[in-house]
C-alpha cells in the first residue's frame, strides 16, 4: 500500500463532522479482556487509552456506535452482516468464528471454525453459517454445531465464495478452475475452467454474475432474466489482461466477443450495482505497483468504460451504499472513508476517518439495510458505524434464538403439620456417620421392579412407524394403571430376559430377535416424492440389481433371481422372442436385460407378474395371491415359491416347445412325454423309466420325464431321537430313485387291484412302483418339502448330528452335553485341532453338502455320495470321469423361507454368482456367494448358503449345476428384436375409425439411427389405489403406492421431412380392472382401451414395448417431461445420456 501518496489537504476537512482521530475505544468494550496487551510500538495498554463517555449519532450521517474485541491480537480476515438475523459475523486468521448481536455488539456465539488456516469468506443461509478457508468448506448453526463439513483438495487455495440459489454455491481461488457444489448432497456437481487462475472475488446482480481475478481481471457471466435457473446455458465471461484488456468472452466455448481497457497492475475491490460496474486496484509504476486513484466505472449497458472517477484516498475496499442516491463508499486500509456518486465528482469534505486499534483495516462490509457498517482492523477489534442511533441490520430481520438462562429453584417450605409430608423432601444434613437406613452389603439385595411385557393382542395389532410402534387399545386393564407383581419366579425371569428391549423385537416368539437383520423383510419407506429419495444404495453396495418387493405377488423375486445367474437359462431366455401376447419366456427375457444394465439400481418385474397372473394354470395352482393375503402373510411361502418352482421351469419349457414344435404337449404337471423338444428341457430335465410290478407277476415299464425332483424323507425319522447319521446323498438318492407303492391299472389283470390284506409281518400292496434314471439333468432342481414339523426335526437331528462328527474328526472326542469344556475349546483353537477345518460357528447347522457326485452305473442304478475338496484331491478333476458316467455336481443357489409371525415370513436366495457376471458388472474374475433379499443385495460367506437354522430360516429349494456346464451350450446374445416391430400393425379395436388417424408409421427408408431426436409421452391409468395411513401426529404415511400401468404411448419424429409428426400413437389394451383412469391428465376415457368399443389404435402392451426396446437398442436420443419416471413404470432401463 502507498502511504506516500495521500493527499495533504485531507487534513483540512472539517472535524465537527467526523469522530476524533484520537484513539478511542468503546465504554461497551471489558477492559478485562485487553489487561497487559500491547498494541503498539510504545507499549501502551489498550485500557490506558481515553474512553469515550457516549456517543452521538446524527441521522443520516454515518459515525462510530460501538467497538468490541472479537480475538485480542489476532488481525479480523473477514466480517459479514447476516441476512436472516440482527447478528454481525467476524472470522479471524487463526480460524476462531465470533458472531455478535444488535447494534450493541454483545456477544453471541464464539467458536473454532479451523485450527490452522484463516477464515476466508462468511456466507450466512437460513439454517446456519458457511465458513471458507483455504481447502475447507464447513457449515455450522449458528450456535457452533456442524452441519457438514467439506474437505476440498489439498492442492487447492480458494479465497471466495458466492450463493447463485438457494442450493448452489459457487467457490473459486488461486487456481485456474471454480467449483459448483450442491448443498443438499454436499457434492462437487460442476468445475468450470478459467484461463487466469486467482478468482478472489465474487459478485452478483439480478442480471450478471462477475469474477474478480487477482491480476487485475474481471469476468462477467451472463444469464438472462427468464432463464435465472438454467444459467448453466447462458453465461459470458469478462476478462482483463496485462496488456490493458478486459475481454467478454463465451463461457461455452471462451472465444473472444468484447474487450475492454482495466488496471493494468492487480485488482483490489470492486462492486456492482444497476448498470454500472466500479473497480478499484493499482497500477503499474515505474518504482513497482502503486495504488491508483481513479475508479474504473463501466456501463454494463453500453458495454464500455465511461469517465473514471477521482477520489482522495488510496482506495483498498469499496462498495455501492444505494440508500437515496447510487453512493459509493471507498475505504483505504489506515481508516479514510470516503462518500461520491460514481458519475460525479468526489468532494474532500466527505472523508472520515475510522480509529483501528491496529494501523490496518482489514475488512469492510454493508448491511442489507445500508444503515450500518463494519470494519475489521489487524488488532482484532470490530468497529460499527451507523447513520442512526438504532439501526437494523436487515429490512426484515427474524427473531434470534438465544439459550435458556439457567434457573436456581428454591425450596419449598414444609409443613411439619401435615401427616401426608413425604420423608424424601427432609434435607439430610452431611455427615460422615452410618445412618440407620444403611443396610450391610449381607443382609440386602437389589430387588428392582420390572415393567411387565405388553400384552400380546397389542403386539398383533401393533403398526411400527420408524421405531415407534401404534396399537388399538385392547381395553383389557384401566387406562394408565399396570399391576405390578413384586415377586418372579425362575422361570418368569428367564424368560422375560430373551425379549429383547426393543419394541419392533417384542413378539410372542421371543426367538425372533436371533434373526439377522439382512434377512428380515425389507420395505421401502415412501415419501412426498415416492421412490426418487429413497436411498437404495444403503441396501445394496453391488452392482448387481435388487427387485423391488411392492408390487403384487412379488414372493417370486429370489426365484427371478436364481433364474437370472443361471447363465445357459439367461442367454436362452434373452434370446426367445414369440409372437403370443402373454408369453413369461419373453417377458423374462426382457426383465433379463433390464437386469443385465443395471448398475445396482432396483428393477421391477410389475410386466413379468402382469402376465404370470393371466396363464390359468397359475391360478388353477393357486400361485396369484390376493394383495390381502400377501399383506397379512396367510399363504405358506415355502409351499408357494415350491409350487411356483415347478410352475416356471413347466411353462419356461412349453413355452420353447411351441416356437420349435407348435403341437407340443400343454399341461402344468412335472413330466413330460418328449422333454427334449427345448433347451429348457435339455438343461432341467431329467430322463426315467417307471416300472409298475403287479402282484399277478406282470410288469409295466413308462419312459418318462421330470423337471425337478421333490425330497422324501424316510419314515419314522423323527421318532429315532439317538441322532443316527442320514448323509444327504443317501436322502437324496431316495428321492430320485423312488420306490412306492400305489394302486394302478394292470393289463393283464384288466383291472385296479385293491389292496391286499394284512399279513403276518408284511402287507401286499396291488402294485410296486420304482423309477429308473436313463439320463441325469445338466441341472439339477430339488424342492425340499419342509411343510411340517416333522420334516423340521428331521434337518434339526441331522445337523446336530453332522456337527458332532465334524468336531470330532477335527477335534477329537467331545463331551454328551450341549456345553464343551474349557480344555476342548482351547484344542479346538489350536492351528492341529482346526487343520483343514472352518470355525465353530461355521459348522453349526449344516448338513447340505457344496458338491454331489454321481454314477450311473451298468445296470440302471444310481450312486449318490457328498463329494468334498479332500475328494476332489483324491479322486482328481471330475470332468475326465463323465466318460464312465460320473458326474460332479456343485450347489449353485439355496432358496429359504424366513420365519415371521409379524409379517408371514419372507423368502430370501443365496446364490453363487460366476465369473462372467462379476466380468461384466466389476471387471473381475471371481466367484461369490450372495444373499439376494428382493433390493438387499450383500456379499455372505458360502458357510451361511448351507447354514439352516430351523427355528427362523428353513430350506425351500436347491440347485446343483454339473461342473463346467457353461462350455456345454452357446452362451451368445443375440438381440432378437428387428426393425420390422415400427412398421404399420392393424389395431385390435374393431371400431377404429381410419379417417381419424393420428399417427404415420415408419417406412423402410425412415428407420431411426444412432442418435436420432425421438419425442416420447406416456399415459398411464391407476390398476390400484394407494394404500397409506393417518399417523398420531397428522401426517400421512404410504404403505404401499398406487400401481399404475401404462395406457398410451407417443412417439414423435425428431427430424427428417415429416419432423414432428408421431409415428407411434398406441392405446394399450388392459385386461385388469383400471381403478382410475386419470382423466383429466391423461385424456384416456372409459372404453378407450376395450378393444369391443374402442375407437383408437389399440395394441398389446407387448408389441408396444418391443418398439420401445428397439428404438433404445439402436441408441436413439428421447426428449420429454419426466422420461426417468415414464421408463420405471413402462419397465425400461435406459442407459444413461439417451433421455
Amino acid at each position: 500500500m502507498n502511504f506516500e501518496s495521500l493527499d495533504p489537504g485531507l487534513a483540512e476537512y472539517a472535524p465537527a463532522m467526523h469522530s476524533a482521530l484520537d484513539p478511542v475505544l468503546d465504554a461497551h468494550l471489558n477492559p478485562s479482556l485487553l489487561q497487559n496487551v500491547e498494541l503498539d510500538p510504545e507499549g501502551v495498554a489498550l485500557e490506558a487509552l481515553p474512553v469515550q463517555e457516549s456517543v452521538h449519532i446524527m441521522e443520516g450521517v454515518y459515525s462510530e456506535l460501538h467497538s468490541v474485541v472479537a480475538e485480542v491480537g489476532v488481525p479480523v480476515s473477514v466480517s459479514h452482516f447476516d441476512l436472516h438475523e440482527e447478528m454481525l459475523w467476524v472470522g479471524s486468521h487463526g480460524g476462531h468464528a465470533t458472531s455478535f448481536f444488535g447494534p450493541a455488539l454483545e456477544r453471541y456465539s464464539s467458536f473454532q471454525v479451523n485450527g490452522s488456516d484463516d477464515i476466508r469468506q462468511i456466507q450466512s443461509l437460513e439454517n446456519g453459517i458457511l465458513f471458507l478457508t483455504k481447502n475447507n468448506l464447513k457449515y455450522m448453526t449458528r450456535g457452533g454445531l456442524i452441519i457438514f463439513d467439506y474437505l476440498l483438495d489439498e492442492s487447492e487455495d480458494m479465497h471466495s465464495l458466492l450463493l447463485t440459489d438457494s442450493s448452489t454455491l459457487l467457490v473459486g481461488g488461486l487456481q485456474n478452475h471454480i467449483l459448483e457444489i450442491d448443498l443438499n448432497t454436499v457434492q462437487e456437481t460442476q468445475k468450470y475452467a478459467v484461463e487466469t487462475p486467482g478468482v478472489t472475488i465474487m459478485r452478483q446482480t439480478n442480471r450478471f454474475f462477475f469474477c474478480g481475478h487477482t491480476s487485475g481481471k474481471v469476468a462477467k457471466f451472463h444469464f438472462p432474466s427468464h432463464h435465472r435457473t438454467l444459467f448453466h446455458r447462458y453465461r459470458w465471461q469478462i476478462t482483463k489482461f496485462s496488456t490493458l484488456q478486459v475481454s467478454l468472452r463465451d463461457l461455452r466455448t471462451f472465444k473472444v466477443e468484447h474487450e475492454f481497457d482495466a488496471f493494468s497492475g492487480s485488482l483490489s475491490d470492486f462492486d456492482v450495482h444497476g448498470n454500472l460496474l466500479a473497480a478499484c486496484g493499482f497500477s503499474s509504476r515505474l518504482t513497482g505497483l502503486a495504488c491508483d486513484r481513479f475508479l474504473k466505472v463501466y456501463d454494463l449497458r453500453m458495454m464500455r468504460a465511461i469517465t473514471p472517477l477521482q477520489v482522495h484516498v488510496d482506495p483498498a475496499f469499496l462498495r455501492f451504499i444505494p440508500t437515496y442516491t447510487s453512493r459509493l463508499a471507498i475505504i483505504s486500509q489506515s481508516g479514510q472513508c470516503q462518500f461520491c456518486e460514481p458519475t460525479g465528482l468526489a468532494n474532500p469534505a466527505d472523508i472520515f476517518h475510522v480509529n483501528p486499534v491496529g494501523p490496518l483495516l482489514m475488512t469492510f462490509d454493508v448491511s442489507a439495510s445500508k444503515q450500518a457498517l463494519a470494519f475489521g482492523d489487524s488488532e482484532g477489534c470490530v468497529h460499527l458505524w451507523t447513520d442512526s442511533p438504532e439501526p437494523s441490520f436487515n429490512p426484515y430481520s427474524r427473531e434470534t434464538e438465544f439459550a435458556l438462562p439457567c434457573l436456581v429453584d428454591s425450596l419449598p417450605p414444609l409443613d411439619w403439620s401435615q401427616d401426608l409430608l413425604p420423608l424424601s423432601l427432609i434435607p439430610v444434613p452431611l455427615t460422615t456417620d452410618t445412618l440407620l437406613s444403611d443396610w450391610p452389603a449381607a443382609n440386602s439385595a437389589p430387588a428392582p421392579r420390572r415393567a411387565p411385557p405388553v400384552d400380546a393382542e397389542i403386539l398383533r395389532t401393533m403398526k411400527k412407524v420408524g421405531f415407534i410402534g401404534y396399537a388399538p387399545n385392547p381395553r383389557t386393564r384401566l387406562r394408565n394403571q399396570i399391576p405390578y407383581r413384586l415377586k418372579e419366579s425362575d422361570s418368569e425371569f428367564d424368560s422375560f430376559s430373551q425379549v429383547t428391549e426393543s419394541p419392533i423385537g417384542r413378539e410372542e416368539e421371543p426367538h425372533l430377535h436371533m434373526v439377522s437383520k439382512k434377512y428380515r423383510k425389507v420395505t421401502i419407506k415412501y415419501s412426498k416424492l415416492g421412490l426418487e429419495d429413497f436411498d437404495f444404495k444403503h441396501y445394496n453396495k453391488t452392482l448387481f440389481a435388487g427387485l423391488e418387493p411392492h408390487i403384487p405377488n412379488a414372493y417370486c423375486n429370489c426365484m427371478i433371481q436364481v433364474l437370472y445367474f443361471l447363465e445357459p437359462v439367461r442367454c436362452l431366455i434373452q434370446n426367445h422372442l414369440c409372437q403370443k401376447e402373454f408369453c413369461l419366456a419373453c417377458e423374462l427375457g426382457f426383465l433379463f436385460h433390464m437386469l443385465d444394465l443395471s448398475r445396482g439400481d432396483p428393477c421391477q418385474g410389475s410386466n413379468f407378474l402382469r402376465a404370470f397372473r393371466t396363464i390359468p394354470e397359475a391360478s388353477a395352482l393357486g400361485l396369484i395371491l390376493a394383495d390381502s393375503d400377501e399383506a397379512s402373510g396367510k399363504g405358506n411361502l415355502a409351499r408357494l415359491i415350491q409350487r411356483w418352482n415347478r410352475f416356471i421351469l413347466t411353462q419356461l419349457h412349453q413355452d420353447m416347445q411351441e416356437l420349435e414344435v407348435p403341437q407340443a404337449y400343454r399341461g402344468a404337471g412335472g413330466s413330460f412325454c418328449s422333454s427334449g423338444d427345448s433347451v429348457i428341457g435339455q438343461l432341467f430335465s431329467c430322463e426315467m423309466e417307471n416300472c409298475s410290478l403287479c402282484r399277478c407277476g406282470s410288469e409295466t415299464v413308462r419312459a418318462s420325464s421330470t423337471l425337478l425332483f421333490t425330497l422324501s424323507y424316510p419314515e419314522g425319522s423323527n421318532s429315532d431321537k439317538t441322532g443316527k447319521n442320514c448323509d444327504f446323498a443317501q436322502v437324496l438318492k431316495r428321492s430320485i430313485c423312488l420306490e412306492q407303492n400305489t394302486q394302478a391299472w394292470c393289463d393283464n389283470c384288466e383291472k385296479y387291484q385293491p389292496t391286499a390284506p394284512c399279513h403276518s409281518s408284511f402287507v401286499l400292496f396291488s402294485q410296486i412302483q420304482t423309477r429308473n434314471i436313463r439320463h441325469l439333468p445338466d441341472i439339477l432342481v430339488i424342492n425340499c418339502e419342509v411343510n411340517s414339523l416333522k420334516e423340521a426335526d428331521f434337518w434339526r437331528m441331522q445337523a446336530e448330528v453332522a456337527f458332532k462328527m465334524a468336531i470330532k474328526k477335527h477335534g477329537g472326542e467331545i463331551s454328551k452335553s450341549k456345553e464343551f469344556a474349557l480344555a476342548d475349546w482351547k484344542e479346538l483353537g489350536s492351528p492341529e485341532g482346526m487343520l483343514m477345518c472352518p470355525s465353530i460357528e461355521e459348522l453349526k447347522n449344516v448338513w447340505l453338502p457344496f458338491s454331489l457326485r454321481m454314477k450311473m452305473t451298468k445296470n440302471k442304478g444310481l450312486d449318490v455320495c457328498n463329494w468334498t475338496d479332500g475328494d476332489e484331491m483324491q479322486w482328481g478333476p471330475a470332468r475326465a470321469e463323465e466318460e464312465h458316467g460320473v458326474y460332479v455336481y456343485d450347489l449353485m443357489a439355496t432358496v429359504v423361507h424366513i420365519l415371521d409371525s409379524r409379517t408371514g415370513g419372507s423368502l430370501v436366495a443365496h446364490i453363487k454368482v460366476g465369473e462372467t457376471y462379476h466380468q461384466r458388472k466389476e471387471g473381475v474374475t471371481h466367484q461369490q456367494w450372495y444373499l439376494f433379499n428382493d433390493f438387499l443385495i450383500e456379499p455372505i460367506d458360502k458357510h451361511e448358503a448351507v447354514q439352516f437354522d430351523m427355528n427362523w430360516k428353513v430350506p425351500a429349494i436347491l440347485y446343483y449345476i454339473k461342473r463346467n456346464l457353461n462350455s456345454k451350450y452357446n452362451l451368445n446374445i443375440k438381440n432378437p428384436i428387428e426393425a420390422s416391430v415400427l412398421l404399420a400393425e392393424a389395431s385390435l379395436a374393431r371400431k377404429q375409425r381410419k379417417t381419424h388417424t393420428t399417427f404415420i408409421p415408419l417406412m423402410p427408408n425412415e428407420m431411426p439411427q444412432v442418435g436420432d431426436l425421438v419425442g416420447l409421452d406416456a399415459e398411464f391409468v391407476t390398476l390400484n389405489e394407494e394404500e397409506a395411513e393417518l399417523r398420531s401426529d397428522g401426517t400421512k404415511s404410504t404403505i404401499k403406492p398406487s400401481q399404475m400401468s401404462v395406457a398410451r404411448i407417443t412417439c414423435v419424429r425428431g427430424q427428417g421431412p415429416n419432423e414432428g409428426i408421431p409415428f407411434i400413437d398406441d392405446y394399450i389394451s388392459t385386461q385388469e380392472q383400471v381403478v382410475d383412469y386419470l382423466t383429466q391428465y391423461s385424456g384416456i376415457k372409459p372404453g378407450d382401451l376395450d378393444a369391443k368399443i374402442s375407437s383408437k389404435h389399440l395394441t398389446t402392451l407387448k408389441s408396444t414395448y418391443l418398439k420401445l426396446r428397439f428404438l433404445i437398442d439402436i441408441g436413439v436420443k428421447f426428449v420429454g417431461h419426466g422420461l426417468q419416471k415414464d421408463f420405471r413404470v413402462i419397465n425400461l432401463m435406459v442407459r444413461a445420456g439417451l433421455f
